[in-house]
């Protein structure tokens, strides 16, 4: 499976977008991409999964590194719009617990 990566800047958040798996193949991509807005600065975060098929054990690895790291600056991070199956996880993992999980972009950009 492949990953595709998609970034926008919305007021002051930056969206990104991950299009295919998040698995151990892609995550280190997806992980990269993160660093480097992290290291540029970014404080305002939100990950939208709306056409994110599946988060592995390593996708969620990513996501916990990107939130402790970007609220240990004084930031936010979002999960957005995360299919069922996906949501599925998220739950199962606790994830949602601990992570700002939003239902749409929109939702997240009206309650930041």
């Amino acid at each position: 499976m492949s990953l595709e990566i998609k970034l926008k800047e919305i007021q002051d958040k930056i969206v990104i977008a991950f299009i295919g798996t998040l698995d151990t193949n892609t995550s280190p991509v997806a992980e990269d991409a993160i660093l480097e807005l992290l290291d540029k600065g970014t404080k305002k975060m939100l990950i939208d999964l709306e056409q994110t098929r599946y988060v592995s054990s390593a996708g969620l690895r990513v996501f916990l590194a990107t939130a402790k790291r970007i609220m240990a600056n004084s930031g936010t991070l979002t999960l957005c719009h995360p299919n069922e199956i996906v949501k599925d996880i998220l739950t199962v993992s606790g994830f949602n617990t601990i992570i700002d999980v939003s239902p749409t972009v929109k939702d997240a950009l009206n309650d930041h």
